[in-house]
């Protein structure tokens, strides 16, 4: 299945365009996507039923155009980020890979869809292609061989990031400077496992205005989607409809030589394999045009 967020409604992605499930199940389920991936495995059940064809890749391509999807899931009540990955992107920092999931938050009022307009705040906003993960039913201590289990499914994200309020203060202020409006876009919709052939080895790319600075796959991952889940399980409670920013590979802007960062007017494309393809635009704040 693929679960898209229209217009504030949850609804299957089918070849046509998309299928209202709260009206398609005579309100046997939720409008609200964060409702309805609670109980996967009956939503699984019936969506057998309908018989419903799964898109091809021209026809996914097309869909993603859809000025009304939003990010794939309203109102999550936890939104985790793990910080350093990647092993190529923990090296191009400078750092040595984390012995434990590095976990910072970005907060929920920063979340956003596909073609969501990211405002340059400052001279060194950067970009940050990242696989995000939705959790199903969650729960407490989630084995870490049952940790797939308890996800939904996955989307394309970009941990948008200001480097300056990010790295001021001792500590650094992590959460608070990848939070600034629009700077979470999530899309193009959930993608759910039996899609992929393995999660843990998916392309990943970023291109910014066509040039493309992140090229990987998530096999170089420090800790898998499954280790991430279990450990985040292992202190809080996951709550269905919560996010998972699982880190960014090699090839962000902070890391290039000379560094490069977002301008307005930029258009920030990023691809997951599988999941498709979330597209962006860099605006001064405020949504204007021109310089910061």
């Amino acid at each position: 299945m693929r679960i898209a967020n229209v217009q504030r409604r949850a609804c299957f992605v089918v070849p046509e365009g998309f299928v209202d499930i709260n009206v398609a199940s005579e309100g046997r389920f939720s409008s609200e996507v964060r409702e309805v991936v609670a109980d996967m495995a009956s939503l699984r059940a019936w969506y057998d039923t309908l018989g419903l064809l799964d898109p091809d890749d021209d026809e996914l391509a097309a869909l993603e155009t859809d000025e009304r999807l939003g990010c794939v899931v309203d109102g999550p009540r936890q939104v985790f980020a793990i910080g350093l990955n990647y092993r190529a992107h923990a090296a191009e920092m400078g750092l040595a890979n984390p012995t434990l999931p590095m976990v910072f938050t970005k907060f929920p009022s920063c979340l956003a869809g596909q073609h969501a307009e990211v405002p340059v705040v400052s001279a060194t906003t950067d970009w940050e292609a990242e696989l995000v993960v939705v959790i199903g039913t969650g729960g407490r201590d989630v084995p870490l061989n049952s940790a797939l289990d308890v996800v939904a499914g996955f989307a394309v994200g970009q941990d948008v990031s200001e480097r300056t309020l990010q790295m001021s203060g001792s500590p650094a202020q992590f959460s608070l400077g990848k939070s600034w409006k629009n700077f979470g876009p999530i899309g193009p919709w959930i993608t759910t496992l039996e899609h992929l052939t393995d999660v843990h080895d998916l392309g990943i790319t970023c291109a910014i205005n066509g040039t493309t600075h992140q090229d990987s796959r998530t096999s170089d991952m420090v800790f898998s989607v499954a280790e991430v889940v279990s450990y985040l399980s292992s202190v809080v409670e996951l709550f269905p409809g919560d996010v998972i920013f699982t880190g960014s590979p090699f090839g962000v802007g902070q890391g290039l030589h000379p560094q490069q960062f977002l301008q307005p007017g930029d258009e920030i494309v990023t691809s997951i394999e599988s999941l498709g393809t979330l597209r962006n635009y860099a605006v001064a704040p405020g949504g204007r045009a021109g310089e910061i």
